[in-house]
């Protein structure tokens, strides 16, 4: 869905592709507190990103040998976390989640590297 890498010379513009960057709304003095996402971009891009981030947030299974629980994508669950403990709602949680995530995406295509999930 995204394509060539190379058509995006800075991760904000790929986030901006995909949709879910913040729109801000100010007049005069005013500028609103809340901001809702743009999208303006991909949907099917959006809905990925989603789908991707609510699975990697999500706890793998418990081994029958401990009673640890392992997050999916433990740096990813530890910034979900952080904006929960921050007082953010879900779905605000989940499209900052996606934003780095995109960003992690594009270092990772620029570089051409592959995902190594440090556990």
């Amino acid at each position: 869905e995204i394509g060539e890498i190379e058509r995006f010379n800075h991760p904000k513009k790929l986030v901006a592709f995909a949709g879910i960057d913040p729109s801000v709304y100010s007049s005069g003095r005013f500028t609103a507190s809340i901001n809702r996402i743009t999208k303006r971009g991909s949907s099917r891009l959006r809905q990925a990103l989603f789908m991707a981030v609510q699975c990697g947030i999500r706890d793998a299974r418990k081994q029958k040998t401990s009673e640890e629980i392992i997050p999916r994508n433990k740096k990813l669950r530890e910034f979900y976390n952080k904006k929960r403990e921050e007082g953010k709602p879900f779905r605000v949680a989940i499209i900052a989640c996606a934003n780095k995530l995109l960003h992690w995406i594009y270092a990772l295509l620029k570089r051409k590297e592959a995902f190594q999930n440090a556990v």
